[in-house]
């Protein structure tokens, strides 16, 4: 009885045409004949949304993350004071992780400040005299997950 109800309703529709011109009429069906996604709504929720998909790393690689991508972030600040208060900003979250970490175990460290205002110095400069030569910032030391080893002398 339910099952005659719903389709004469839904036949009644299709009579006085509310189905015609719906989006996505006559296009295939989004993703049939793919491997079934567990994930696939969050997924396409962040495509329909334009989300980025940093949103979904754990907290550890996120502050990797800013920490890589500060020098362009402070790029276009006024101040060095700007700038310090950029980079105290990030310190104060690495360092809020630090005191309760979560997620993957990743090496993150808060970040120099003179450094980073070096850098942006360094930048401010070529790009006011653009004849001044840019020093590269020195690479971070790399770190080993090995001990050093020793000869022994023999």
């Amino acid at each position: 009885m339910w099952e005659a109800s719903v389709e004469a309703q839904i036949r009644s529709a299709q009579e006085r045409g509310e189905f015609d011109d719906l989006p996505g009429a006559g296009r295939p069906i989004p993703g049939r004949g793919m491997p079934y996604d567990e994930s696939w709504w969050i997924k396409s929720f962040m495509e329909r949304e334009k989300l980025p998909t940093d949103l979904l790393l754990p907290t550890p690689l996120l502050l990797r993350r800013r920490i890589e991508r500060l020098p362009d972030e402070v790029r276009d600040l006024p101040t060095e004071q700007a700038v310090r208060s950029c980079v105290a900003d990030l310190n104060a979250e690495v360092m809020a992780w630090l005191r309760n970490p979560s997620g993957p175990r990743v090496v993150v460290r808060p970040v120099d400040a003179d450094t980073v205002v070096s850098t942006w110095r360094a930048a401010r400069r070529a790009a006011a005299d653009p004849a001044v030569p840019v020093a590269a910032p020195p690479p971070a030391p790399r770190w080993s997950w090995f001990p050093l080893r020793r000869r022994r002398a023999a």
